[in-house]
């Protein structure tokens, strides 16, 4: 279908548009700052953790990934089969489960970065397990479980967040 400015002429621009391009820049002093410029201020103000200093999140972390492949392992040389969709797991998916929360357990009490960002990526894994868990709730047990589960994951995963901008990333050679 044909415009109709085509059948009138063309049209001028609008005044207002040549308004805005006239438009006097503000003094240095009042220009808001970008996003980057805020960022970079909050990572000046940033200081990294002392060798030895462990924020409280990371001690919690620290005990819920040991507690979690030592329940784990504890469970499975218990005997004790659990049964997660109609089938039980295999003995050598629960140790590897087991072993990669001990990792992460002493990765994180000796402040590694790559520990806390995958205890993070766990927790955000958790924290959706969680909210489908709350969409699918059918009792009020259910829904307790599931909003304390959001929550405790949730503030986890918010706090980590702080502790992991603080973190040093390794140097490595020839960088």
């Amino acid at each position: 279908m044909g415009q109709r400015s085509r059948k009138r002429g063309q049209r001028q621009k609008p005044a207002a548009s040549t308004a805005t391009a006239e438009r006097p820049q503000r003094p240095e002093a009042q220009r808001r700052p970008t996003s980057e410029e805020r960022n970079a201020a909050v990572r000046a103000t940033l200081q990294p953790y002392a060798p030895g200093e462990r924020p409280w999140v990371i001690k919690v972390g620290a005990l819920l990934a040991f507690l979690t492949g030592a329940v784990q392992l504890g469970l499975y040389l218990g005997g004790v089969k659990l049964h997660v969709a109609d089938t039980r797991p295999a003995a050598g998916s629960t140790i590897v489960f087991a072993g990669l929360m001990f990792a992460c357990a002493t990765g994180m009490w000796m402040m590694r970065y790559w520990a806390v960002l995958g205890f993070m990526a766990l927790m955000a894994l958790l924290l959706l397990f969680f909210s489908f868990a709350l969409i699918k709730a059918s009792s009020v047990l259910g829904f307790a479980i599931a909003i304390t589960g959001v929550c405790i994951t949730g503030f986890l995963f918010f706090k980590l967040v702080r502790v992991l901008s603080r973190l040093q990333l390794p140097q490595y050679p020839g960088r």
